[in-house]
């Protein structure tokens, strides 16, 4: 079972290290699931005196008002006294790795350092653990956390609200269901007064987690004994009182020995009247064993519990990191490919919207079917074919010689008048799909989570995208205009081989050159000419759709951030790096999860292995 309580003090060492001690986390912390045994007193009620002595050593320090101000994570692990490289005592702090204390003295001074270097020299508490570990063959395995003491009134140097500060700080540690809480009274003090019992009660009513420890014993006034509390009889908790006599301030002054203390303290026990019949469970050595015990058995019936927040945290934490992406990498390669990488995701979102696989695309359809057919529809050929417009470009373009037979500069004109018309439908319509795909791009950007990691390259890239698709909408545009302006330069032959035919079968040449002018003759030849030109629209239909796919749609599917690509390796390592400018709180965010999510793994393994053991 030892090894239960060594897992649980690597996994509160590792909590601490990364600042999850229970206290403003957006997450569930491993730190409040750990069962733990906190020490809880008032300041004169020889809190200090008990731990020393579970101990064995003088290390705690001493003085007048709030020497504890910051909770103290005490470590106990038994070595073998047999083996020669380790039998010797030593301590070790959290802080300072790899250096052994050997001078307990040194390890007083170094919790006081410490304490001061959090607080100030003031006399302020905070709530951040000192971790102190203590490795000798005299003590049992165990871990204990001294809580600052107890107090009614605020001394000169302390704020008025310590009293509450205090008092709250010790509540938040034990109304934890996991905290096992060890109430330290004095004997000579009437126990309804008692701090430790009264902020007991109040979080654990019933007494299922408290275990009562009374002191000062020896300093009872004479004729009064403390063995009613003791039996369970003035305050009955679930766990016997334990009764400890510690050393006195003169036997501290004098630096009496431990050891010898506790033999001092059996001999109290079993030689007392009063108390020889309760001696086998009296005394710091019994409560020492007695409190080992019980966190084992604590601990191994709260590993299913903690496996289960284990792997619920470890999702979240998953699931949280996936939210916030990738580190950034260090080098300039690094960089580019990860560039690259995200780049690569927003064109293929970009596409999955041209193909269909997400909404917006058949946007592009509804101009070719709908808008441009509407817009062709809307060209006014009548007012062009007008009788009067008819006759005025004929005798224009006859000039001072009327034509024989069929005005074919005339048909010209009307022709190349009418079909110049289009060009504003065929350039609407290059203009209508440059918006959708802009829109697109948008869309694509908004929808690329790794590129909300990065401001400055969301801005880069959508520039990039929308000046692309700048290039080639006037490319788009120049393809479109000439595709009208072709039915402009060369007229379908056939189509006009038939006026001949139909003069020779129905027309008069010998009419004299006015009666050509008249409005049957101009009628026909307005006919004759909205119907190729017609002919035409319906053909210009089928193709500015081909032209506009082909230089804008099929082009930003190719090669919508090719330009960006090729000035994207020209830059340098400092310019790449100010493309992934990420926030500096989610770059700490990432990193803190991804340590949290190491120690989580950590302890499901290790806790895994344990419960397997077993």
């Amino acid at each position: 079972m030892e090894n239960l309580i060594s897992l649980v003090n690597k996994i509160q060492r590792a909590c601490t290290a990364l600042g999850d001690y229970g206290e403003e986390s957006t997450l569930p912390t491993l730190w409040d699931a750990l069962p733990a045994i906190a020490v809880v007193g008032g300041q004169s009620s020889g809190k200090s005196s008990v731990l020393e002595s579970v101990v064995g050593k003088d290390f705690l320090p001493r003085g007048s008002g709030i020497v504890t101000r910051r909770p103290l994570v005490l470590q106990l692990h038994k070595i073998d006294e047999g083996r020669e490289d380790e039998g010797r005592e030593y301590a070790e702090f959290l802080h300072l790795p790899r250096k052994r204390f050997t001078d307990f003295a040194a390890v007083r001074q170094e919790i006081s350092d410490e304490t001061d270097r959090e607080t100030g020299r003031s006399k302020q508490i905070s709530s951040v653990p000192i971790h102190l570990s203590i490795y000798s063959p005299n003590v049992v395995n165990l871990t204990l956390i001294d809580l600052p003491g107890l107090t009614k009134v605020a001394v000169e140097g302390q704020p008025d609200s310590i009293v509450h500060d205090i008092e709250n700080m010790v509540r938040s540690f034990i109304e934890k269901p996991n905290c096992i809480i060890l109430a330290i009274s004095p004997a000579n003090q009437d126990l309804a007064t008692s701090d430790a019992i009264k902020i007991s009660r109040e979080v654990d009513p019933r007494g299922e987690r408290t275990f009562g420890v009374l002191t000062k014993i020896d300093l009872m006034d004479k004729g009064t004994d403390a063995v009613d509390i003791l039996e369970g009889k003035s305050y009955k908790l679930q766990f016997p009182w334990i009764g400890v006599v510690n050393r006195s301030q003169a036997d501290i002054n004098k630096s009496v020995d431990m050891i010898a203390a506790r033999r001092r303290e059996r001999e109290y026990f079993s030689n007392s009247p009063e108390y020889k019949h309760l001696s086998h469970r009296m005394g710091s050595e019994h409560l020492g064993k007695m409190l080992s015990k019980h966190l084992e058995t604590v601990i191994k019936s709260r590993i299913p519990g903690l496996q289960s927040l284990i792997s619920k945290t470890i999702a979240e934490l998953e699931s949280e990191l996936s939210r916030l992406g990738k580190p950034i990498a260090s080098d300039a390669g690094g960089k580019l490919y990860m560039i690259m990488e995200i780049c690569r995701c927003f064109d293929q979102i970009f596409k999955e919207h041209l193909d269909g696989i997400r909404p917006g695309g058949d946007k592009v359809y509804n101009v070719f079917d709908s808008q441009l057919p509407a817009a062709l529809k809307r060209l006014q050929f009548d007012k062009q074919l007008s009788m009067e417009n008819v006759k005025k470009l004929i005798t224009e373009a006859d000039g001072y010689q009327p034509h024989l037979i069929a005005p074919e500069q005339g048909y010209r004109r009307l022709i190349e008048s009418s079909i110049v018309t289009i060009r504003g439908p065929a350039e609407a319509a290059v203009d209508a799909v440059h918006a959708i795909l802009k829109d697109l791009v948008h869309k694509s950007i908004s929808e690329t989570l790794e590129l909300k990691q990065y401001p400055s390259l969301r801005v880069e890239v959508t520039n990039a995208a929308c000046e692309a698709l700048d290039r080639m909408k006037e490319e788009s545009r120049r393809a479109t205009v000439q595709l009208v302006d072709m039915e402009t330069s060369y007229l379908t032959v056939e189509f006009f081989r038939k006026l001949p035919q139909d003069i020779e079968k129905g027309g008069n040449p010998t009419h004299s050159i006015f009666d050509r002018y008249n409005d049957s003759y101009l009628r026909r030849i307005g006919t004759t000419v909205l119907s190729y030109v017609t002919m035409v629209v319906a053909s210009l239909r089928n193709s500015i759709p081909k032209s506009v796919v082909y230089c804008q749609v099929r082009e930003a599917k190719r090669s919508l951030l090719d330009h960006f690509f090729a000035d994207l390796g020209k830059k340098e390592t400092k310019q790449l790096g100010s493309l992934l400018d990420e926030d500096p709180a989610v770059m700490q965010r990432r990193t803190n999860l991804a340590k949290r999510l190491e120690l989580y793994r950590s302890a499901q393994a290790e806790i895994d292995a344990v419960a397997w053991s077993k």
